[in-house]
């Protein structure tokens, strides 16, 4: 509580235009339109919440949480120049640098000044690490188990007088080892071998492992070294675990300070926290907006352009869905084909559409939404523009086409949500955003590490051979990244500002075609991009071969019949064209619209599920005109033959209720005989069993129906079963039995909806007592193993183990668990 109500003093000193500014960067943790806090106070608590900084975080650079993990280093409050000291901060340009990194995270309320040259961090954030800089706890929740006689004696050898009471012995310890200078005295007179092991656990964080030490009270052979700096305090041994001893955050940092390589005679300048303010450069060239707008705008016309394709193909045929979820790779490289386009283009689109609204979930199909239709009707650079929003925020990576295990992934999978692919993205828009004017990069891969300056916490996919190689080509394939640089939409795109962005996409993106040149070669050659009306009109009475810089749509006859199919008819059909053409109708054209006009419909076809026919045509117009049998939707083709939507018995059945007599036909046209005749069994009687003579085979058959008699006697059946002992099934909570055993299987089967209880039961069971189990698997590229996991960790929906199959950790999801059982041996 006290560092909340030093930020509500904080918060309650700024003017009214920095509070505006600290808000505006919280967006995430306060709602565009909050109820408005009634204190100060409350809007402090409101900005520290623990998951507004779990939000904040990952929006940060490489030097803020630097700093941020210094700071969490040093505890809750700390100096300016404590912090400026670990951190290397001596010159004019670096602590210019670190001041500008705290202004930042002031802004977001993460870090703040106290007003007395300290400087107090959110509670929250101190919990993202647990060892920052790889240093342990500090000395005083190392000690908290340590007894009044043992505080005495590391007093006693530090040759410092205890005081009487064991709070006074351990804040004089303590303020003892917070003193770097102190320190580096006592470990100046240690040992050699003392030095040695305490130099090694202090730099332990740079990768060397740390030495297994038991108290020093345990074992009568242990090392010199290590004994004394037990004794001393330098090293605390945990009571309550088995485990190397461990070093007091105070003293790790005194030993890698510079005043510890002082005192040692070190050349160097002492060990410092990494702080790099300045980003990773990349070799760059010169580049004009001029020459920037020419190749994004030629990048986006040749997406839209194909994405528009990809949609109109899935709104004609809607691309089925994998059992497992998600479109597979038959109905993508359909898809590919019809559109035209390259894979990568076929998942950015569906992914992005879909998040757009513009597609959906149809049963086992995924079919566009009402929302595609309006947005087909708009011209290209609304459309981009839709799609391309989208693209900013989408919570995972589209075009990543492999899984951990090398498996294809389908599209439209509905994996979790990943907030270190958005991060990925918004890095990549934010390292181009601080090119220097006029310049690009050389390599479009060199802004991977720019990427990963902006954005440390983002996610780089292991299908890249280069950092961040697979959001860099997606931004080159929707013109944000042109030449190396970020462009006119991309700037707009990063800013979030939509009307800012539309109107860039009708500038860059070139004007719509309407009309089209059509050939006596029965083509038709649009020139660009054509319009949405044009492209519609086109596709309708005419098969597209060719897109890009110019398109052709080629007429057949089976094309122009798929037109009159619709419903069109050959003179709109004409003067349609004739509207878009740029010249008169060939005519060829006319000739092919008119021939094929002509053979269409010559033949009819009516469903139909029985014919009635006869030779009164009296008797069946009366029938067609019988209100009663109106049911059976009667319709008339000739004077004596009568169609019906009913079968044939419902028919005949509803004649004779009317007072007719009716005859049914066989397939073969004679009349169906309806004599029942008595059912009788083809398969010869076995002989009884054993070989038994004739002269005992009435015998035996009166034997059996004695025994038939007895089996079905329904007194004996009825008291047998009563006798028998109940049988109680497992009790399954979801359909109303006894409440669940515990909480974690509660959680289980809310995810595993499928899952029958008695694998909830044993999969609860394993991650409370951390038992191995096995599972069958459906991974999202539909593939069904069988893994045997162990360390499992439960955090809903998914469920942290380690695969015995891969051998590494892995995370499920708890509902592609299919089926529970117990680990063999």
């Amino acid at each position: 509580m006290k560092s909340r109500s030093t930020l509500a003093t904080w918060l309650g000193s700024l003017d009214a235009s920095r509070l505006a500014r600290v808000l505006g960067t919280r967006k995430d943790a306060v709602s565009p339109s909050p109820p408005e806090p009634r204190s100060v106070g409350e809007l402090a608590d409101r900005l520290q919440r623990p998951g507004s900084v779990a939000l904040v975080l990952p929006r940060l650079g490489l030097p803020h949480l630097q700093v941020v993990e210094a700071l969490a280093a040093l505890g809750a409050s700390a100096a300016r120049d404590a912090l400026a000291g670990l951190l290397g901060a001596a010159d004019d340009e670096t602590t210019r640098e670190l001041e500008a990194v705290l202004e930042a995270l002031a802004d977001h309320a993460l870090v703040w000044p106290d007003g007395t040259e300290k400087l107090r961090m959110a509670g929250p954030l101190r919990q993202a690490w647990d060892g920052p800089l790889g240093l342990d706890a500090p000395l005083e929740e190392l000690l908290a188990g340590t007894t009044s006689d043992e505080l005495r004696g590391m007093l006693a050898a530090l040759g410092v007088k205890p005081p009487g009471t064991k709070p006074q012995r351990l804040a004089t310890l303590v303020e003892h080892h917070s003193d770097p200078g102190q320190i580096a005295v006592v470990v100046a007179k240690a040992p050699a071998a003392a030095r040695e092991l305490l130099e090694r656990r202090a730099n332990a964080a740079a990768g060397e492992p740390a030495q297994f030490i038991m108290s020093a009270h345990s074992s009568p052979g242990l090392e010199p070294g290590a004994r004394w700096a037990l004794e001393r305090g330098l090293l605390i041994q945990d009571r309550h675990r088995c485990g190397p001893a461990r070093i007091p955050a105070e003293v790790a940092l005194a030993l890698r300070g510079p005043g510890w390589h002082a005192a040692l005679a070190l050349r160097g300048p002492g060990w410092h926290a990494p702080f790099q303010p300045v980003p990773p450069s990349a070799g760059s060239a010169a580049v004009t907006p001029a020459e920037v707008d020419h190749e994004a705008s030629a990048a986006a016309a040749a997406f839209a352009a194909r994405a528009t394709s990809v949609l109109s193909v899935c709104s004609a045929a809607a691309p089925a869905r994998l059992k497992s979820g998600g479109i597979g790779a038959r109905e993508l490289a359909r898809i590919s084909k019809a559109a035209q386009a390259d894979d990568a283009v076929v998942r950015l689109t569906l992914e992005t559409a879909y998040a757009a609204g513009l597609l959906g979930r149809d049963g086992d199909r995924v079919a566009p939404t009402g929302a595609y239709d309006a947005w087909a009707e708009q011209e290209l650079p609304e459309q981009f523009a839709v799609l391309l929003q989208a693209w900013r925020n989408l919570p995972l990576t589209p075009t990543k086409v492999r899984d951990e295990d090398n498996k294809a992934l389908p599209a439209l999978a509905g994996a979790p949500p990943c907030n270190g692919c958005v991060q990925a993205r918004h890095g990549l828009l934010a390292a181009a955003a601080q090119l220097p004017a006029g310049q690009g990069v050389r390599l479009a891969s060199e802004l991977g590490p720019l990427i990963a300056w902006h954005r440390p916490l983002a996610d780089a996919l292991p299908q890249d051979g280069t950092p961040f190689a697979t959001v860099i080509r997606e931004a080159e394939l929707f013109g944000v990244l042109a030449r190396g640089a970020l462009s006119a939409l991309g700037i707009h795109l990063r800013t979030g500002e939509a009307e800012g962005l539309s109107a860039e996409c009708r500038r860059l993106l070139p004007p719509a075609t309407a009309a089209a040149r059509i050939g006596a070669d029965l083509t038709a050659v649009v020139t660009g991009t054509p319009s949405a009306r044009l492209a519609a009109l086109l596709d309708s009475v005419a098969d597209r071969e060719t897109s890009g810089t110019a398109s052709v749509w080629r007429f057949s006859a089976g094309s122009i019949r798929r037109a009159l199919d619709a419903g069109r008819v050959p003179e709109d059909i004409e003067a349609d064209l004739t509207a878009v053409a740029s010249e008169p109708l060939p005519q060829p054209l006319s000739y092919l619209i008119a021939d094929t006009a002509r053979g269409h419909g010559r033949v009819r076809i009516a469903a139909a599920a029985c014919v009635l026919h006869g030779d009164e045509p009296a008797l069946l117009a009366e029938l067609a005109a019988h209100r009663k049998l109106a049911k059976l939707g009667l319709r008339q083709l000739a004077p004596t033959v009568l169609i019906s939507r009913s079968p044939l018995d419902t028919a005949v059945a509803a004649l004779r209720a009317e007072g007719y007599a009716p005859v049914a036909e066989t397939a073969e046209g004679t009349v169906r005989v309806e004599k029942a005749r008595p059912r009788r069994g083809t398969a010869p009687v076995p002989p009884p069993r054993g070989g038994t003579s004739a002269k005992d085979s009435g015998r035996i058959a009166g034997t059996r129906a004695t025994k038939a008699s007895a089996a079905i006697d329904c007194s004996t059946l009825a008291a047998r079963l009563l006798a028998a002992p109940p049988t109680i099934s497992d009790p399954a909570p979801f359909d109303g039995g006894v409440p669940f055993a515990t909480d974690t299987e509660e959680i289980v089967a809310g995810w595993a909806k499928h899952l029958p209880y008695g694998d909830v039961r044993q999969l609860a069971h394993a991650i409370d007592t951390g038992r191995a189990i096995t599972v069958e698997y459906v991974a999202a590229s539909g593939n069904r193993t069988v893994r045997t996991l162990s360390r499992l960790m439960l955090d809903p929906p998914h469920l942290e183990a380690w695969c015995h199959l891969r051998d590494a950790e892995r995370v499920f999801t708890l509902s592609r668990v299919h089926s529970v059982m117990s680990v063999p041996g």
